[in-house]
């Protein structure tokens, strides 16, 4: 009898050493953060209140000519404070205890990894979790941006306060891209999922994996599909589910 996608996934899990995991807006859509470019996300829905298209909003350009029409949109559309850890979050932080998975590269900037319990975290387009004063350099959370009004301004010098997140325009930060090779290149089991594996040059990570197995988990067609050992357009939540049953760890 043939077997199904998770129990095939449980199997190379468990037969692995080392597994890395490479992740985009799919990974969060199951906790009720909307992606950017499926019907209802977040382009979409950002075209109607909003007078500037959403690629545009979100550049670091128009970040400093409209900082306040950046922040309302930013607001109202990148941050999602009641999101909770959905079954594929619990499932990474679950192998990561277990000593499994070295890393979690992703390219959502939602903080659910960490708050599943994942530590060792890399996240390609930074987080909503940080943010940084553009004169003075100070550190601030989330909270400061999210409880004051207009552009949050920095308490020692006054000057803006920018999400540590990488906008249009921005370059990746090196150190983060090092470390998502090296993680890469030691594994011998790659899972990535809901990615459309489009954006670069984050996507172009996935074929730097030539360690073992390749499964890859998205509703809709990739260009990496034809690489994929294992191919799974089901719910990724419904399969992390599963996959945590078989290997003991979804009680």
């Amino acid at each position: 009898m043939e077997r199904d996608s998770a129990e095939v996934l449980a199997d190379w899990i468990g037969n692995a050493d080392t597994v890395v995991f490479f992740g985009g807006a799919g990974t969060s859509t199951e906790s009720g953060i909307p992606d950017f470019r499926s019907v209802g996300g977040l382009y979409e829905s950002g075209q109607d209140e909003f007078p500037y298209p959403p690629e545009e909003m979100l550049s670091r350009d128009f970040f400093y000519r409209k900082p306040e029409i950046f922040y309302k949109f930013y607001r109202e559309r990148m941050v999602y404070r009641e999101a909770q850890p959905n079954d594929m979050h619990r499932l990474l932080a679950d192998l990561e205890r277990q000593g499994k998975l070295n890393a979690v590269i992703t390219q959502n900037i939602d903080g659910l990894h960490q708050k599943a319990g994942s530590r060792r975290v890399l996240e390609v387009h930074g987080s909503v979790l940080s943010n940084t004063c553009t004169e003075c350099g100070a550190k601030y959370g989330l909270g400061t941006v999210m409880n004051s009004d207009g552009v949050p301004a920095c308490k020692l010098c006054g000057g803006a306060i920018k999400p540590d997140v990488v906008l249009y325009g921005e370059m990746l930060d090196s150190n983060v891209l090092e470390a998502s090779v090296r993680a890469i290149e030691e594994a011998d089991l790659m899972l990535v999922g809901g990615t459309s594996l489009t954006v670069q040059p984050a996507a172009s990570l996935v074929g730097m994996f030539t360690g073992g197995p390749l499964a890859l988990l998205n509703r809709t067609p990739t260009p990496y599909d034809s690489r994929a050992d294992l191919l799974i357009t089901e719910s990724m939540g419904a399969v992390a589910q599963r996959v945590r049953r078989l290997l003991g760890s979804g009680r």
